[in-house]
């Protein structure tokens, strides 16, 4: 545990809170405490991809300025579409994926970008495909819609998500 703080900025109040959590540990059930670890997994997780979006959009930044100063605005446009949505990337490794959302990286594993990739390719109109999608995240990664803030399966930025997963994979 010495490690960790040594990590995490301490404080009175994340002493307090740490206190109060050990108290509680013990009168969890096994279901309770694996629930509470993978929220803190899913709490480090959004903590990485938050330090990853600043940076990013820090870099983007810089690019910008550069680009702006060697070539003028028209240069300085982003290369994002409208509805946001404007690469997927593969990791050095090919572990994992992530589907860029303005400034946001958002990651997913291979499974995941498989599974997307099929919905994306399978049969059916726009909107069962649409639906389809939005079916997937609202179950299996809701991050996806809050960050592009997409409420139902009507939404066109589902169509241009299904368009950049058929084109790029």
């Amino acid at each position: 545990m010495a490690t960790k703080k040594t990590i995490v900025k301490t404080s009175s109040e994340w002493d307090s809170l740490a206190k109060e959590l050990r108290s509680l540990i013990p009168k969890l059930d096994e279901e309770g405490l694996a629930y509470l670890v993978e929220q803190a997994q899913i709490h480090l997780y959004n903590l990485q991809v938050e330090a990853l979006n600043k940076t990013i959009i820090k870099s983007q930044q810089r690019a910008k300025n550069t680009a702006a100063k060697n070539a003028g605005k028209g240069a300085a446009k982003s290369t994002a579409g409208s509805d946001g949505f404007s690469e997927i990337k593969v990791s050095d490794s090919g572990s994992s994926y992530y589907i860029v959302y303005k400034t946001e990286w958002i990651m997913f594993s291979k499974d995941e970008m498989i599974k997307l990739i099929k919905i994306a390719r399978g049969e059916g109109t726009d909107l069962e495909i649409k639906e389809r999608l939005f079916n997937w995240f609202a179950r299996e990664r809701t991050d996806l819609l809050r960050s592009a803030g997409i409420a139902n399966k009507f939404d066109n930025k589902l169509k241009s998500l299904a368009v950049l997963l058929k084109k790029k994979m």
